[in-house]
């Protein structure tokens, strides 16, 4: 059976150490680690019966970590927030909007909200390592903004964020039917955060975009962007999709098929 972790995990010192398949990176100030760990501990480690290891702590991205491990997943940001959020530390909006005037007495001390990059050039490093050795990786939504913060770690990923609008309806359309990572699925419409990013990689990689039908675009950017990518890295495999702000996108039925497809191919397993 499938295998979960809690919200951190001790590393371990040696590939002689029994270490689940993957290891996963989730959650941020933005995309809380529970709803994350509850849906890909759905389509990924029960429906695939794929150990997975979650973990919020950033510090256990390194090489001594991810040693033993056969994948790794992440879906976050690239930003802490070690000294809080200024105040404003609910994520959810309709609480935001509705809660009363905050009166502490005495006064809470007020910190100033100040984000800093993670990702330190070890870490990138070691992810690099990773997936040229062989290991299969896997990144989601919105981890193309660690892409802005080490040149190793986009090196691998291919890209990094640029940007996205407020959360609005969407098409994810295929764009390549024939890449084993799209077999057998349909365009789909969701509500989400249509991810913006700078593309390093081939073009032809591209199997999957997101498409604004209302023609709404973003920036300086059009009403499309790329949503799916696959390549070969070294030894190893890299696919990213860009769905996944919400859980009910993450359990939408086709894109299932497009995370459990490209869980396959990472891993060079058959269908």
């Amino acid at each position: 059976m499938a295998a979960f972790a809690g919200a951190a995990i001790a590393p371990r010192s040696s590939r002689a150490a029994k270490k689940a398949t993957a290891f996963a990176l989730i959650g941020d100030r933005y995309h809380n680690s529970d709803y994350v760990r509850i849906g890909l501990g759905r389509t990924i480690a029960r429906q695939m019966d794929i150990s997975v290891d979650f973990t919020d702590d950033t510090n256990l991205l390194n090489a001594e970590t991810l040693d033993g491990y056969k994948m790794l997943i992440v879906l976050r940001d690239g930003m802490i927030w070690p000294d809080g959020y200024g105040g404003d530390e609910s994520s959810n909006a309709a609480w935001v909007s509705a809660r009363p005037k905050l009166v502490f007495d005495p006064p809470t001390p007020h910190t100033p909200a100040q984000s800093k990059f993670w990702m330190k050039p070890e870490q990138g490093k070691a992810v690099r390592q990773f997936v040229d050795n062989g290991g299969a990786a896997l990144f989601l939504h919105n981890t193309t903004h660690v892409g802005l913060t080490d040149p190793d770690f986009r090196h691998v990923l291919g890209a990094a964020y640029t940007g996205h609008p407020p959360i609005r309806t969407f098409k994810v359309k295929v764009k390549n039917p024939d890449h084993p990572i799209t077999k057998g699925v349909n365009d789909f419409i969701v509500t989400d955060e249509q991810h913006y990013m700078d593309y390093d990689k081939d073009p032809k990689a591209i199997f999957l975009e997101t498409v604004n039908e209302e023609g709404l675009t973003y920036r300086t950017f059009g009403a499309t962007a790329p949503a799916g990518w696959s390549h070969e890295y070294g030894k190893g495999r890299v696919c990213y999709l860009s769905p996944g702000h919400m859980l009910s996108v993450l359990w939408n039925p086709e894109y299932i098929k497009l995370q459990q497809n490209a869980v396959r191919w990472v891993m060079r397993q058959k269908a």
